[in-house]
């Protein structure tokens, strides 16, 4: 255990619908019992990384709790590139991918505090795409356009996704065309959505990379050739595997894609923009996890 029992707990007040205020006073009665001391820092979107260094640096946490959705993890996941520190997980935004791939997602409040507090941790990789990290899941096409929407839309949650679907593929000017250049070949292919998986579902529990290992040093890009209800309703029943003329995987461990034309890109569930181009490698077992006992 460790000897300094000081935590730094990271809250994304506006993330998700949870109430910020009640989820802060559980985490301080549920850690103040285990003997710990806690600095708490609440985002704002103002220098947050710049400010929660500091505050690593004079605070001197043994580890870090974060609680927000996927791109509040990602940012304080690049802050601790800096810093040997494990990070505890508290899932509570729209978006909680990564969570939901640590099964973290399915516990009471009271466990998720008990497994961020506990000794059981992984080393998962992490991908970096044109030098910012994706932990869980990246893509070009439909599903960027989907957050895009979904972003600029006052409706939030599973809900406001759901409302944003048909109007994103109204719009939607599919099939978009990639080069694809890995350590082993170069090829071309079309598709509705081009994914970069480190994890395998998306936080929607759509199993799109049934194979995929966080660990293993690999990446896997997932080709969706064309709209098909009946695959898509298959990943969401995460079965072993897709029909191959549905999507197509390729393992790699570094890749540069090429579009035909600017295609939506997001990162974590945050929209990225419309982009040509990006250069992707992993960087093994890079961020220390605390993850429920299996």
């Amino acid at each position: 255990m460790e000897e300094n029992k000081q935590l730094l707990f990271i809250v994304n007040p506006i993330a998700g619908n949870l109430n910020k205020d009640q989820l802060i006073l559980e985490v301080k009665k549920n850690i103040a019992i285990k003997g710990y001391g806690i600095e708490l820092y609440q985002t704002s979107g103002n220098e947050d990384a710049a400010k929660m260094k500091a505050l690593i640096k004079k605070a001197s946490p043994t580890r870090v709790i974060v609680a927000g959705g996927d791109g509040t993890i990602k940012m304080v996941a690049e802050v601790l590139t800096e810093f040997d520190l494990p990070l505890g997980i508290i899932p509570a935004g729209s978006a909680n991918g990564l969570a939901f791939n640590l099964n973290l997602t399915i516990l009471p409040l009271e466990r998720q505090i008990d497994v961020a507090l506990g000794e059981n941790f992984s080393q998962v990789d992490i991908l970096d795409i044109n030098g910012e990290y994706c932990l869980h899941m990246s893509d070009f096409g439909i599903n960027a356009e989907l957050i895009k929407n979904y972003q600029t839309s006052k409706i939030r949650g599973k809900f406001g996704y759901l409302l944003q679907s048909i109007p994103t593929l109204i719009q939607s000017k599919y099939p978009f065309e990639f080069q694809i250049t890995t350590e082993k070949e170069i090829i071309t292919k079309k598709g509705i959505l081009l994914a970069f998986a480190n994890f395998q579902k998306y936080g929607t529990g759509a199993n799109i990379n049934p194979h995929g290992n966080p660990d293993d040093g690999v990446f896997e890009i997932i080709v969706f050739k064309e709209f098909d209800i009946l695959e898509i309703i298959k990943t969401l029943r995460n079965e072993d595997d897709l029909d191959p003329k549905f999507a197509e995987i390729i393992p790699a461990t570094w890749a540069k894609v090429k579009c035909t034309t600017p295609v939506a890109f997001q990162i974590d569930g945050e929209y990225i923009g419309e982009l040509e181009e990006i250069d992707v490698k992993i960087i093994s077992r890079r961020l220390k996890i605390a993850t429920p006992r299996i």
